[in-house]
C-alpha cells in the first residue's frame, strides 16, 4: 500500500514537472515558432503524397524552367518537375536520414560514453582516446570519406553522418555520467547488489535524458545541413529522389536565368535549421531555467 502511494506521488510529481516545462516553453515565443516550423516539416513529410500537387518524379519536358505561377507555385526545374512537390518530398528524405543518423549515433555514442564514464580506468582512457582521434577529423570531411567509401543512398548517407556524430555524443554522455556516478542513489544501488549494467541502464541513463534531448534537437538541424551538403557534392541521396541539396546543386548552374530553382530549396534548408535551432534553445531554457539567468 505504501509502495503504491509512493509510486502515485512520483507520477504526480513528474506530471507537475512536465506542466512546468511546457508552461516555460510556451512563454518563449521564438521556441513556439520553431516548434510550429518543425511540426509543419513533420506533417508535410508524413502526408507528402496527399499534400504535393504533382508527382515529384514526373517529368514534363514541354514545361521546363517554368517560373512561379498559379499552376506551379515554385516553378519547375530543368526536367519540368514541380519544385514545390520535390521540396515536400525532399523534406521527407532529409528528416528520415537525419533521424536514422541521430539514432545510430545516440545508441553507439551513448553506450561508449556511459561505459567509459561509469567504469573509468583503462576503459575510459582507451575509449576516449579513440573518440579524440575521430574528433580530430572535421565531421563533414569524415562524412565525405565514409560516404565515398560506402556509396550513395539513404542508409549509407545516414551511416556516414552517424560516424562523425558518435564522438560528440560519447563525450557528452561521459561528462553527464561523471557528474552523477557518485550520487547517493547510485551508491545505494551498488550496495544493494544491482549489477553495473543494470545501474547504467536503469539509474544513470534516465538521469541524462534532459541534456541529451536538447542536444539531439540541435543536432538534427546540423544533420539536415550535412545531408544537403553531401547531396550537393554528389555523395548523398541518389537521383531521381528529391533532396534539397541535390536540388540546390541542379539549380546552381541556372541561378542567373532561373533563380527559383536554387532559391526555394535553399529557403527550405534555412527555415528547417532556423526552426530546430529556435526550438532547441527554447527547450534548453525550459528544462533548466538557471541557464537562461
Amino acid at each position: 500500500m505504501t509502495a503504491d502511494r509512493q509510486r502515485g506521488s512520483d507520477e504526480m510529481k513528474k506530471r507537475g514537472q512536465m506542466r512546468d516545462i511546457w508552461r516555460r516553453l510556451r512563454r518563449n515565443k521564438l521556441a513556439m515558432l520553431g516548434l510550429v516550423i518543425i511540426l509543419i516539416l513533420i506533417l508535410a513529410a508524413i502526408f507528402a503524397r496527399f499534400i504535393a500537387p504533382y508527382d515529384h518524379t514526373a517529368q514534363d519536358l514541354g514545361n521546363t524552367f517554368a517560373k512561379p505561377s498559379l499552376q506551379h507555385l515554385m516553378g519547375t526545374d530543368d526536367y519540368g518537375r514541380d519544385i514545390l512537390s520535390r521540396i515536400i518530398f525532399g523534406g521527407r528524405i532529409s528528416l528520415l536520414v537525419a533521424l536514422l543518423a541521430i539514432a545510430m549515433a545516440l545508441v553507439i555514442g551513448g553506450l561508449i560514453g556511459v561505459w567509459a564514464g561509469f567504469l573509468g580506468g583503462r576503459s575510459d582512457t582507451v575509449l576516449m582516446r579513440v573518440m579524440d582521434v575521430f574528433m580530430a577529423i572535421p565531421g563533414f570531411l569524415l562524412a565525405v570519406c565514409v560516404s565515398a567509401a560506402l556509396g550513395t543512398g539513404i542508409i549509407n548517407t545516414a551511416v556516414a553522418i552517424a560516424v562523425g556524430t558518435v564522438p560528440g555524443y560519447a563525450r557528452l554522455m561521459r561528462a553527464l555520467v561523471l557528474s552523477i556516478r557518485d550520487q547517493e542513489y547510485i551508491e545505494a544501488a551498488r550496495v544493494s547488489g544491482v549489477s553495473k549494467f543494470a545501474i547504467m541502464i536503469t539509474e544513470i541513463v534516465p538521469n541524462t535524458l534532459s541534456p541529451i534531448i536538447v542536444d539531439t534537437t540541435l543536432r538534427i538541424g546540423a544533420c539536415i545541413l550535412m545531408i544537403s551538403s553531401l547531396s550537393f557534392i554528389g555523395l548523398g541521396v541518389k537521383p531521381p529522389e528529391a533532396e534539397w541539396g541535390s536540388m540546390l546543386a541542379a539549380g546552381r548552374q541556372y541561378i542567373r536565368q532561373y533563380w527559383h530553382m536554387a532559391t526555394f530549396p535553399g529557403l527550405a534548408i534555412m527555415a528547417t535549421l532556423f526552426g530546430f535551432n529556435l526550438f532547441g534553445d527554447g527547450l534548453r531554457d525550459a528544462l533548466d531555467p538557471r541557464l537562461k539567468r
